[in-house]
């Protein structure tokens, strides 16, 4: 952890290429002494470049208690900034919505060595969006060492807050987290858990419409894919072979079309006939046996005419002058 700037330690201003924000935590009952708490933040460089990592900070070690809000505030009023500049903050582990300008998906483990049943090239039918049931929890809790992506909503906004957390590393009043948020995000302790109690009990219509809402999207989706199975056992891939799918066929494939495809795919390789030099040399021999067997051949010709030839005598016709008389 780095030093506490109220102890009069020197704290660097980065640390692994990383600026470092120290805020202030304010007593709870549980725990009545004031702490502070270090974030530490950059520019964001994704491995695949996004239109908005230019205008983003990528922050490191964000409260567990962190809420879009939290982050809003603190990245705009609590830093001298107007509120408002922060257009949208990802955590990390948390789905990416529809629309979002920002790609921070943590993409699950699968385990190896085991074969998965669905496709998932046409995308699953058991994870449906917008068809959950109703939530248990008022609010979500991160993990410590946790990161986030704030995206701002130009590049000015970004390098202003972040030339801003550069000041407070040399000296400046430390900003308080939750200052400003408070009676807007849904509380935390013994309140938190009472309100989980009851959530775990939903309203019966609510419940009910959760899950026609699901079972609903989950025909349409299955439906889907069977017309798309169908489609794949009606019509011949590049190479002319027809896809085998699950199910029985529902109609014979067009001959013309597949032997079509399967002309082109033999045209297509009849251009690689010479391409390896095994190949040239298997030609160059069957070459020379068939020059050779023609060869035989000819002998053969030449000698039975040779043979006809000496068995041939002329004979003697008569006169037909000397026949008449």
């Amino acid at each position: 952890m780095a030093p506490d700037p109220a102890s009069g330690q020197h704290m660097p201003p980065e640390v692994s290429g990383y600026r470092i924000l120290p805020i202030s935590l304010p007593p709870l009952p549980s725990y009545p002494v004031p702490a502070t708490h270090y974030l530490y933040l950059r520019p964001h460089e994704p491995k695949l470049p996004t239109p908005a990592a230019a205008r983003s900070l990528f922050l490191v070690n964000v409260p567990f208690d962190s809420t879009e809000l939290h982050i809003k505030r603190l990245f705009s009023v609590q830093l001298g900034l107007p509120f408002g500049r922060v257009e949208e903050v990802q955590f990390e582990g948390t789905r990416r919505t529809e629309g979002s300008a920002i790609a921070l998906m943590i993409p699950k483990k699968e385990k190896r060595g085991k074969k998965r049943k669905r496709d998932h090239e046409h995308g699953d039918i058991d994870e449906l969006d917008g068809t959950a049931l109703p939530a248990t929890w008022d609010r979500e809790l991160r993990t410590d060492g946790r990161t986030a992506v704030v995206v701002f909503v130009d590049r000015v906004s970004m390098e202003a807050a972040y030339k801003a957390v550069k000041g407070l590393g040399r000296g400046g009043t430390m900003p308080i987290w939750g200052e400003g948020v408070e009676g807007k995000v849904p509380s935390l302790g013994t309140a938190r858990y009472l309100r989980h109690s009851r959530l775990q009990y939903p309203d019966q219509n609510q419940t009910l419409e959760a899950v026609n809402a699901y079972m609903t999207e989950f025909a349409a989706r299955e439906a889907a894919q069977i017309r798309l199975q169908a489609r794949q056992r009606q019509v011949p891939d590049e190479d002319g072979f027809i896809t085998v799918t699950k199910g029985g066929r529902t109609g014979p494939a067009r001959q013309d079309a597949a032997q079509e495809l399967a002309l082109k795919q033999k045209q297509k390789q009849k251009g690689l006939e010479d391409f390896y030099r095994f190949q040239t040399r298997e030609k160059k021999k069957a070459k020379a046996v068939e020059l050779m067997r023609k060869f035989e051949g000819d002998k053969e010709k030449v000698q039975k005419m040779r043979e006809r030839r000496g068995m041939f005598r002329v004979s003697s016709f008569p006169d037909p002058c000397s026949v008449s008389s």
